[in-house]
């Protein structure tokens, strides 16, 4: 199978190089995330986090992107896309080196303040990360290709998520604490390296489509309809307000309830597995792995699912699909009952990871991706910061099981939007 699946003997050979280095990187990002990304919020539970404590977590980078979002657009506007996203990701990532040594220099609430300090100054190089990969993504990989390449990259980050998030679960069970999650933020770290190490190979092929748009035509008295042009000086013409004229705004909009009703449970997972569920680090391990399984699978089917049907609907049907996820885990009472919702999720996941991105790029006009990939970063954050912020504080007020409830009900709501208005 894995020969099947990375066998590229129908692409022309000016595309195989891209490929493969994007293969490499989700996978070695796969390592990161079944690793150090999975396991901090349990880590930060294990400490004694609060829900709002570990919202934070999350919020503090989705404040930096929105200050950052628009200037990280233009920056990457002047560069080389590739290289942009490399030295921003090799000094992202370099923060999940400084996770190692936090027990050595402070206590249980000094460390998890510490995590939060670190988020923070994390966002600034992760912002044009955020607003560029996907860029990079469309520049070097040809549109007829983008489903095939999409659906392996989910396939190759399933596996290696799978491998490492049953290690790291095993790490975890055998070691004491705090000593094993130092173990599995170094691997963490390594995977983060090697993943910036691919993405420097990753080389636009479509540069003639980066040139700016085409100046106002005084001699016709305007410009070509279909392009976007910030013309004018100042702060519309800054912040490329004028996208908020075009058809995108909807897109905006509907990714903008999706993105919301994704992460609105996630502060409060882990909280639940720990205190409610009363699993252990080797079960939390043992259902990411199961759920990245799932992942593999769904993957394998993505490309014909989204022939058929169209990114906009398999994302749609997909966002409406995972409020299963949440319902289920509100009624579990058992480590068998996460096993069977966290494959069930992942399955679900696998389809709407794999079509929202391509459904975002479908909606962008090529000459201008950076602008609007950075409106986008834009309503992504402001998903993650309310929902971060708003998620414990309906947890607090109503318990975690009715909270769960209800969020299932919102993602329901989010996906019907997408269908109906996306």
């Amino acid at each position: 199978m894995s020969f099947k699946l990375f066998n590229q003997s129908d692409i022309p050979e000016k595309y195989r190089s891209n490929f493969t280095h994007l293969y490499f990187d989700i996978a070695w990002f796969g390592v990161l995330s079944g690793t150090a990304v999975s396991f901090l919020n349990v880590y930060a539970t294990r400490l004694g986090a609060s829900g709002f404590q570990i919202g934070l977590l999350a919020a503090m980078s989705a404040v930096v992107n929105l200050f950052l979002a628009i200037p990280a657009g233009r920056w990457i506007e002047k560069r080389h896309t590739g290289k942009a996203i490399f030295w921003a990701s090799v000094v992202f990532r370099a923060g999940y080196a400084l996770w190692i040594p936090l027990p050595w220099f402070f206590g249980a609430q000094g460390q998890i303040w510490a995590l939060i300090v670190l988020a923070f100054l994390m966002a600034i190089p992760l912002t044009p990360i955020g607003v560029g990969f996907n860029a990079l993504f469309a520049e070097a990989v040809p549109e007829r290709y983008r489903a095939q390449v999409a659906g392996t990259r989910n396939i190759t980050f399933a596996i290696a998520y799978m491998l490492t998030s049953f290690t790291a679960g095993y790490i975890l069970k055998i070691t004491p604490f705090p000593i094993g999650y130092q173990i599995i933020f170094a691997i963490g770290t390594l995977g983060a390296a090697m993943s910036s190490y691919h993405i420097y190979h990753v080389n636009p092929l479509e540069d003639a489509l980066r040139y700016a748009p085409p100046p106002f035509d005084e001699t016709q008295g305007k410009s070509d309809p279909e392009i976007p042009v910030a013309s004018a000086h100042g702060i519309k013409s800054i912040l490329r307000l004028d996208i908020w004229q075009t058809p995108f705004r909807g897109t905006l909009l509907v990714l903008l309830a999706m993105h919301f009703s994704h992460y609105l449970p996630s502060p409060i997972y882990q909280i639940y597995n720990v205190h409610v569920l009363h699993l252990n680090d080797s079960n939390i391990g043992n259902g990411t792995a199961l759920y990245y399984l799932a992942v593999l699978i769904g993957s394998t089917q993505f490309r014909s699912i989204a022939h058929r049907y169209g990114n906009k609907k398999v994302t749609g049907w997909g966002v409406m699909g995972m409020s299963l996820y949440v319902f289920m885990l509100a009624a579990a009472s058992s480590v068998w009952h996460f096993y069977i919702l966290s494959f069930l999720g992942g399955f679900l996941f696998s389809m709407v990871n794999g079509a929202y991105a391509n459904y975002l790029l479908e909606n962008i006009p090529p000459n201008d991706r950076p602008s609007h990939l950075a409106w986008y970063s834009i309503i992504l954050n402001i998903a993650i910061l309310s929902s971060s912020l708003i998620g414990p504080v309906v947890a607090d007020a109503v318990g975690l099981v009715y909270a769960l409830i209800i969020f299932g009900v919102v993602r329901i709501f989010a996906g019907f939007a997408i269908l109906k208005w996306g």
